[in-house]
């Protein structure tokens, strides 16, 4: 009878350790780009995430968290973000948050010129990404650490003053991801680039995002950018966030499909949420990324309000 019983909390422990998988933890590094200024998105839902900064940020993570969660992969979620900020500025003053635990995943990314006082030199970028780098692994040798290569702005490319003045709008994106690339493959510690801009790029040309916002938008398509054609709006954020987690999870970003509950939340359409996830698809494919569905995954037949934590 004993060895029965035996027996049996041994099966009990065995199915409960296949059927649960333990959370990893992963932090967020960045600046507005990360937190979402401009939008709804800034704070969407920060009762999900860990600021570690406390400043009530649920942002571009907590998009990242909602997705995780939908999907049934598990991740705890942190940010440490600062306004106009590079990855030199955390490597100064936010090491103590950046290095308080071994992190699982790190996603990072600079300022969006690759530098504020010499626009376009990825010099400081190639730096800081490699003392960044040989910081987060020196906390945990097995860290996946990736970088963040973010968009094209339209006001540095249909305004004076700026290096992509007068160029196409795809340029300062594939400028940007370039820099981000060569980090990538310079530094061992780096794993992989979320290719962000490159997905901006391929939703303008592939016409579900209109590339000018200074000349209105065309009908049934989005506006990536925010009021100052700078940041991002709630439909830039939402692709960001698809591709940070298609790359970092490996999970298809087209499993979320129309009924994708924070898309719902932030006011878009089934039809606006499938589209850029598909951007998101296209894009990470392209990149060489193997993209998996999950075992046994329905989403809802209809959107609602994302489940409370």
């Amino acid at each position: 009878m004993k060895s029965w019983w035996i027996s049996l909390g041994l099966l009990i422990v065995s199915a409960t350790s296949v059927g649960a998988q333990e959370a990893r933890s992963i932090l967020f590094i960045g600046n507005s780009f990360t937190y979402g200024h401009g939008s709804a998105v800034r704070y969407w839902r920060p009762d999900t995430v860990t600021d570690l900064n406390r400043e009530g940020v649920g942002g571009v993570p907590a998009l990242f968290k909602a997705f995780t969660t939908q999907v049934g992969v598990p991740y705890d979620v942190y940010l440490e973000t600062r306004g106009g900020s590079s990855i030199d500025f955390h490597l100064q003053e936010k090491r103590a948050e950046i290095t308080r635990q071994p992190w699982d995943v790190v996603v990072a990314h600079g300022f969006s010129t690759l530098d504020p006082q010499n626009p376009g030199d990825p010099t400081a970028l190639l730096r800081s990404g490699r003392n960044m780098a040989e910081l987060l692994v020196a906390r945990n040798p097995d860290v996946d650490f990736y970088v963040t290569a973010t968009w094209s702005r339209p006001d540095l490319t249909y305004q004076d003053g700026s290096p992509w003045s007068g160029k196409s709008i795809d340029t300062m994106g594939i400028d940007v991801n370039a820099a981000y690339s060569r980090l990538a493959a310079e530094v061992d510690g780096v794993k992989g680039v979320n290719p962000v801009g490159l997905a901006f790029n391929r939703a303008m040309s592939a016409g579900v995002a209109d590339p000018n916002p200074y000349d209105g938008i065309a009908v049934d398509q989005v506006d990536l950018y925010t009021f100052d054609h700078y940041h991002a709006s709630s439909f830039g954020y939402y692709l960001e966030a698809l591709v940070v987690f298609g790359n970092v999870t490996g999970v298809d970003p087209l499993v979320l499909g129309s009924s994708e509950c924070s898309g719902f939340e932030l006011g878009m359409s089934g039809a606006q949420a499938e589209a850029l996830q598909q951007v998101a698809h296209d894009e990470l494919v392209a990149a060489g990324v193997v993209l998996k569905k999950p075992a046994g995954l329905t989403m809802p037949a209809r959107a609602s309000s994302c489940a409370t934590p």
